[in-house]
């Protein structure tokens, strides 16, 4: 397994300047609310994932020890290859079908479909993977420092 410990590339591609008002930055929580329009997104590629998926930070910043929200875009036929993150993962499907699983070994016919509104939630270190048939968005909640750890250094796009 890669023990190269909690990864932060995802923030160093998607993270600006902190602002109440929407301005493509992530909400940092500074007391005000924060009221957007999903064609304000600002989406960019996923170092720590294969190609083709997208990242969109909503709020916080996923390498400190605070509430994060974003949304991952994942083509269709997109692979995500077995994993584990540092701190519990919560994921809703806002569109298309995730299939998801519980593993370290990556075996299609051993996950669960989960259409729009579906929802899953890992504990930590729990190992895990998934697939799309077609455009598939997802979107994770929860508190850093975020990250994510192949099971296998070969999967891992970052090596």
């Amino acid at each position: 397994m890669n023990k190269t410990g909690i990864f932060l590339a995802v923030t160093a591609l998607t993270l600006g300047a902190s602002g109440a008002a929407w301005a493509g930055a992530p909400y940092q929580g500074d007391g005000s609310p924060l009221l957007m329009d999903p064609s304000e997104l600002q989406w960019s590629e996923v170092a720590s994932m294969a190609p083709g998926a997208r990242i969109a930070v909503i709020e916080g910043n996923l390498g400190a020890e605070e509430p994060f929200t974003f949304r991952l875009k994942l083509p269709e036929n997109y692979r995500v290859d077995p994993h584990v993150h540092p701190a519990y993962e919560r994921v809703t499907v806002l569109s298309g079908t995730f299939h998801f699983a519980h593993g370290d070994t990556f075996d299609r016919n051993n996950t669960t479909a989960l259409p729009a509104g579906g929802v899953a939630i890992m504990p930590p270190g729990a190992p895990m993977f998934g697939y799309t048939e077609e455009e598939t968005v997802i979107q994770l909640h929860g508190t850093g420092p975020w990250g994510i750890e192949y099971v296998n250094d070969e999967d891992d796009p970052r090596n």
